[in-house]
């Protein structure tokens, strides 16, 4: 492998990770709820999840504004960001 590929390994790693996430095999529904739309659901999922913290991750990198990640919800997610949780 050559030292310019680090961005294709971290692209295969990313998907592996993603492959094994308990949301790919489910409703994504749950995960994008309507403004003002439970979120219970999502989370519960998310409880169990292996990869439950590389996903938030991903989402923090990636200022992820939409749907639950990680197990949390974007308000959450931008509280993380600020120190507040």
């Amino acid at each position: 492998m050559v030292p310019n590929d680090f961005d294709d390994l971290f692209d295969t790693v990313e998907e592996q990770w993603q492959e094994r996430a308990l949301c790919a095999q489910t409703d994504p529904e749950a995960f994008f709820p309507e403004k003002g739309g439970s979120t219970r659901e999502a989370k519960r999922i998310c409880q169990g999840c292996e990869v439950k913290a590389e996903c938030l991750e991903f989402a923090l990198h990636n200022d992820e504004r939409f749907g639950i990640w990680g197990g949390l919800s974007e308000r959450e997610r931008r509280r993380l960001k600020r120190g507040i949780i």
